[in-house]
């Protein structure tokens, strides 16, 4: 199976990082792609810009197997929606591998709100990771229908399978992150620390 990440990551920290170990070790995913967004939709723009926030990824994934940088959405115009991006993933593995996208309950609970989102359940399958906080109706019938208690289910179909992967929550931000950064505090622990480096030198978030 192949996993895909996607998000503003600005910065990215061990809220994204943790979690997504988590899941590649538990669904034995052959690689998770991270694909930081370049210019994202219906939403505010990240502060920092794309290319710093591609190479931020670059550092804190170094070194783990099974994470690699996908910057396919920074090549591209426009907008950066999730199911162009699945779509543009899936043209590439074909149509029989598994592909999982990664997504935090929150965002589960706007799903619908989300450009073509039942035809990104007809790409890939989702995988939610608990967040601090949120507890959306698993009862509403898209979910119900779709929602499986057994990883083995995202291996038979290649999407369309909702599963609730448990792993350590992290009470972390990237505006948490930048604000304590705007008042002088320290990111260690928060992030990696080439990552930390990586902010400092390039005098991310300081205004």
């Amino acid at each position: 199976m192949i996993g895909i990440i996607g998000g503003t990551f600005d910065p990215v920290h061990f809220g994204h990082l943790r979690p997504a170990l988590e899941v590649a070790e538990q669904l034995e995913l052959e690689e998770l792609r991270f694909t930081p967004s370049a210019k994202p939709p219906h939403r505010w723009q990240p502060q920092a810009s794309a290319e710093d926030r591609l190479e931020m990824v670059k550092l804190a994934i170094e070194g783990v197997d099974q994470f690699v940088l996908d910057d396919r959405e920074y090549h591209r115009e426009g907008a950066s929606f999730t199911v162009d991006t699945l779509a543009s993933i899936r043209k590439e593995i074909g149509n029989d591998t598994p592909l999982c996208m990664l997504i935090g309950m929150d965002a589960l609970a706007s799903f619908t709100q989300w450009r073509d989102w039942q035809g990104i359940l007809d790409l890939a399958h989702l995988v939610i990771s608990p967040r601090p906080g949120y507890a959306p109706d698993l009862n509403e019938s898209w979910i119900a229908e779709r929602l499986s208690d057994d990883s083995h289910d995202l291996k038979n179909k290649p999407a369309g399978k909702l599963f609730i992967c448990p792993v350590t929550q992290f009470d972390i931000s990237a505006t948490s992150i930048r604000k304590q950064l705007l008042e002088g505090k320290s990111l260690r622990y928060l992030t990696p620390k080439k990552v930390c480096d990586y902010i400092n030198r390039k005098d991310l978030y300081q205004r």
